[in-house]
Parts: C-alpha cells; structure tokens; sequence
C-alpha cells in the first residue's frame, strides 16, 4: 500500500552534562519496546528515529555543553556546520528525507528543576 507511517524523533544528550537524559532514553526505549499496547500503538503509527546521545564526543571528554568545536549543538539546529556540528546536520538531512516530522521529543536535564516539566 502507499500508507506512509507518521515520522517521530526522540534524541538525548545534545548537552553532555545531562546524564540523567541517557536514563530517560533507556526508560523510553524500554517502554517503546515492550509488549505493552500503547507501544505496540506507537509502533505501529509512526516510524522511529531515535538518537541517545547527539553529542557522544562533548560525552566522551567530559564536556558540560559543548562539543569537540567548543560550540553549543542545541543552538546550531537552524544552520548546522557538517564539519562542526555533524550529529545535529545528519539528524537535520535525516528528518528532511523522511518529509516531514510529527513528533519531535529532545530530552534533557535540568539543573533546578525537579520531575517531569515541559519547556515550549
């Protein structure tokens, strides 16, 4: 059939000092995976691109923010450099090819805040 499935990206650490968004990732992907019917829903409505961790060298280094460039990959998403920013300007073409997105989920830390917020 030509059904084309909804398009949802789910991505975790742009900022490396955010571990607490690797366990988010792991709860999500735990839950998305599973038996349960409301995952087996979300399977089935939307294909899934998930990244866990967009900034795996700022990681890797023990970086706070930044990566490898010295640059803040969650404020380079409207014009991202190939060479400096290549995990935000692949995901960038990534989402692209698919034509559209329907759900964009970008998990984070914060400092102050306790629980489960929303910004935006």
């Amino acid at each position: 059939s030509m059904y084309k499935k909804k398009t949802a990206v789910v991505t975790s650490r742009v900022h490396p000092g955010e571990s607490n968004a690797s366990w988010m990732m792991h709860g999500f992907l735990q839950f998305l995976l599973s038996p349960a019917p409301q995952a087996k829903a979300l399977r089935e409505e939307f294909t899934w691109l998930v990244v866990p961790m967009l900034n795996p060298d700022g990681v890797m280094h023990g970086n706070y923010r930044c990566g490898l460039a010295g640059a803040d990959l969650n404020r380079s998403y409207m014009t991202p450099h190939k060479h400096l920013h290549p995990t935000i300007w692949h995901l960038k073409e990534m989402m692209k090819s698919r034509g559209s997105v329907d759900l964009f989920l970008d998990l984070h830390g914060h400092s102050k805040k306790e629980g489960v917020f929303f910004y935006g």
